[in-house]
């Protein structure tokens, strides 16, 4: 039985290094007609397609990729004509996870890097505080759609707890922002954009009005999706044009909210009309590019992307953090400033709190704060043994030291949780808190 299960694996291991094979990366200006489509490396409702993977049978259809900006694509060469000099994924994601852990190793904070709470004791003060930031949104978007303007007096105190969370250990809300119903992921994903940005902003070390004036913008950035029907906000399946058309135009409806506001700033109005601008040219509604969109709607840009591609929706599964990270940084070389994006790395890190990873001693760890200097070091909390195929007592690791001071250890790569059908979020707490 162990022999035929070694073989059975064996085969399953040989057919996906042959899938592998088969899929290559390319920039979509060597897309040639006969080419089959596997992938579109762009957010799912982002494309002029109604599927992900197809055969190119047009110029036409060459020239829609194109124009929707759309730089990275993904073939199947067993499907399709194959391009000789293409990176295989497997290749091209070792790159690109060479250049990551590169920038990695040679991180340095700019500021906000001290701990001053332990993480068990703000995990409870930070559910406490997202509880409040998304009873507020919700009743900020009830008000848009009955054409009432938004009071700034309930919103700046949410901002201000944000601020002051994340200042105590920026891990526990963080960390906690993973935790998300996709039911009410809208004013969810308000929360976790505002507090990301606070996060961002500190790291880089601007000062406390404009930090918090970036956090009135990320949790109210949204705020023209109070006027989109619930029936496409919750479409299960892709988004017809003039659905999409819809959609689009929640940054200027929410600008147009947002300036009814007494005492509304300046960039809180940026952030919310200008957040889904690219670099390239590619965004909406202005169509602004380079150093046209401001700096603080550039990051919010960041952020924003980061959390929904993380999360859960009705029309698609988030991916892993620590993914999420490798996929802004590749997106960085059209659609964001390169710079901003390494920065934002450095800020949460490349294995974010509330990532699984898999460590050289064969346990799984979730990490719950990074070091300061070097990213790839995090303190882990490790609870699972991939040999024995079960959990242990958990254990706070700090990567950063050696063995005998609490460290000893090294993180391979970062997994999924469904893999080993875990909740590293479960394990969130520092083992002796």
């Amino acid at each position: 039985m162990w022999r035929l299960y070694r073989v059975h694996k064996g085969v399953l291991r040989r057919h996906r290094q042959e899938t592998n094979t088969m899929l290559k990366k390319l920039d979509s200006s060597q897309l040639k007609v006969g080419m089959f489509i596997h992938d579109l490396d762009c957010g799912w409702m982002e494309h002029p397609f109604v599927r992900n993977r197809f055969l190119l049978t047009s110029e036409d259809e060459i020239r829609k990729i194109t124009a929707a900006r759309i730089r990275g694509v993904v073939i199947d060469c067993g499907r399709g004509l194959d391009l000789d000099e293409a990176p295989t994924v497997s290749e091209a994601a070792a790159q690109t996870e060479a250049e990551v852990v590169a920038l990695a190793a040679d991180a340095r904070r700019r500021a906000g890097a001290s701990v001053r709470t332990p993480l068990g004791v703000e995990l409870e003060r930070a559910a406490s505080v997202r509880r409040r930031a998304v009873e507020v949104v919700r009743s900020v978007m009830q008000d848009a759609r009955l054409g009432k303007a938004v009071e700034l007096d309930e919103v700046a105190p949410v901002v201000e707890n944000i601020t002051e969370s994340i200042l105590r250990n920026s891990g526990a809300l963080l960390g906690l922002l993973q935790i998300k119903n996709k039911d009410d992921y809208t004013f969810q994903h308000s929360v976790s954009v505002c507090a990301l940005l606070v996060a961002f902003c500190r790291s880089r070390g601007m000062d406390e009005a404009l930090i918090h004036q970036a956090g009135i913008g990320g949790l109210l950035h949204d705020t023209g999706k109070a006027l989109v029907p619930d029936a496409i906000l919750n479409k299960p399946g892709r988004l017809t044009d003039a659905e999409f058309e819809i959609v689009k135009r929640h940054p200027r409806d929410g600008h147009e909210l947002l300036l009814r506001a007494p005492g509304i700033g300046p960039i809180p109005l940026d952030i919310t009309l200008h957040h889904h601008e690219r670099r390239d040219g590619s965004g909406y509604p202005d169509r602004q590019a380079g150093e046209a969109i401001g700096e603080l709607a550039q990051m919010a840009a960041i952020v924003d992307v980061y959390d929904a591609i993380t999360s859960d929706r009705c029309y698609h599964k988030g991916i892993a953090p620590a993914e999420a990270m490798r996929k802004l940084y590749e997106w960085s070389k059209a659609h964001f400033d390169p710079v901003l994006v390494q920065e934002f790395m450095r800020c949460v890190g490349i294995y974010p709190v509330g990532t699984l990873v898999l460590l050289e001693s064969g346990r799984l760890g979730v990490v719950i704060e990074a070091h300061p200097a070097n990213l790839l070091t995090p303190k882990v909390n490790v609870f699972f043994h991939t040999r024995t195929r079960a959990y242990i007592r958990p254990e706070t690791v700090d990567l950063s030291k050696g063995l005998g001071f609490g460290g000893g250890d090294r993180i391979l790569r970062h997994v999924a949780p469904e893999a080993w059908n875990v909740d590293p979020l479960r394990f969130m707490q520092l083992a002796d808190d």
